[in-house]
Order: C-alpha cells, then sequence, then structure tokens
C-alpha cells in the first residue's frame, strides 16, 4: 500500500492527455489584443517619454539662464557699488583673493597713513607737490591696471604691476618722507649757523 505519490502523479497525467480545443491559442491572443493593444501602449509611452524630456530640457534650460541672469545682475550691482566707491573701478587687486586683500590694504593704509603725517609748510611746498605729482601719475596707472584687470582678467603680469605700482607709492611716501626731513635738519642747521 504504500506507493510513491510521485509516480501515481505521473502515471494520472500521462493517462490524462488534455487535449486544448482548435484554436485556443488564437482566440486567446486577439483577446489579449483587444484588452492590451500593444502598438496603441508602445505610441503613448513613446509620446510620454518625448514629453518628459522635453520638460526636462526647458526646466533645465530655463534654470540655467534665469541663474545666469541673476549672476549677472550680481555683477552689475557689485560693479555699480564699485563704480560710487572706488572712482569708477568696478573690480581692484583686492577682490581677488584675501591675500591680495590682505597686501593691498597694507600698502593703502602706509600710503595713506604717511600722507596724514605730511606737514607742507612755504619752503617744502615745491618739493612736496613734485612727489605728489609723481604718486598721482602713480594712481593713475593703477586705475589703468584696474580698468586692465577688469577687462582682460587676473593674470600675473597685471597683478604684479599693480603691487609693484603700490610699493612704488609707498617708497615714494617714504623718500618724501626722508626729503622733508633733510629740508628740515639742514634748515635748522643753517638757522644755528646764522645765530653763532
Amino acid at each position: 500500500m504504500a506507493q510513491d505519490l510521485r509516480e501515481l502523479f505521473k502515471e494520472q497525467r500521462e493517462n490524462e492527455k488534455f487535449k486544448m480545443k482548435d484554436g485556443h491559442e488564437n482566440r486567446f491572443l486577439s483577446l489579449l489584443e483587444e484588452e492590451l493593444p500593444s502598438a496603441k501602449r508602445t505610441n503613448s509611452y513613446l509620446w510620454l517619454k518625448i514629453a518628459a524630456s522635453v520638460v526636462i530640457v526647458l526646466s533645465i534650460g530655463s534654470y540655467l539662464l534665469l541663474k545666469e541672469s541673476h549672476n549677472k545682475d550680481v555683477i552689475k550691482t557689485t560693479v555699480v557699488e564699485h563704480t560710487k566707491d572706488d572712482l569708477k573701478k568696478s573690480i581692484s587687486l583686492g577682490d581677488l583673493s584675501p591675500e591680495l586683500k590682505k597686501v593691498e590694504n597694507y600698502y593703502v593704509a602706509n600710503i595713506n597713513y604717511e600722507l596724514s603725517k605730511l606737514k607742507v609748510s612755504e619752503e617744502n611746498k615745491e618739493v612736496v607737490d613734485g612727489f605728489l605729482s609723481r604718486l598721482d601719475e602713480l594712481n593713475i596707472e593703477y586705475e589703468v591696471l584696474n580698468k586692465e584687470l577688469n577687462e582682460i582678467g587676473p593674470n600675473d603680469q597685471t597683478i604684479e604691476a599693480a603691487i609693484n605700482n603700490l610699493q612704488l607709492r609707498l617708497q615714494l611716501m617714504q623718500k618724501l618722507k626722508s626729503k622733508l626731513n633733510q629740508l628740515k635738519s639742514s634748515k635748522n642747521e643753517h638757522e644755528s649757523t646764522n645765530i653763532i
């Protein structure tokens, strides 16, 4: 009585061979086609894919366009602010990097400090005017370098020339200070010899 169930099912399958009615497969495929037409589904998905691609491309394009116009607005406002504050310059040496800003601030502060300590009198007015005219020339050259920096863009030559200009202006102020001290000491010596 102990029969193997696997063999029993195998024998039953062999004895009962099911045969489908003629055309069953064709009827099934036609019903399937009516319910889920393959051609329409492919076209609708194709149009959806194209529409989604167009929407994505337009979204990215408008985002980049708005971002670029926003950046231009920011640059324009920066240029306007600098134009008012820096005698019509848009960016200067200090705007390029924090290190260059420190260098520019150092030289400008020292030059302004030397100018503030400058004492002009009738005796030294001619010397001071000569040095100040040279300082004005260097200021104009510095503005030209800043203009070049804005038009061409930052490069090593322009940056180096701007730093050299700042150094020359500070050296010029120090020479003026030395010259004024010499004039003052020679005047004091001349007065002391006249007294004796």
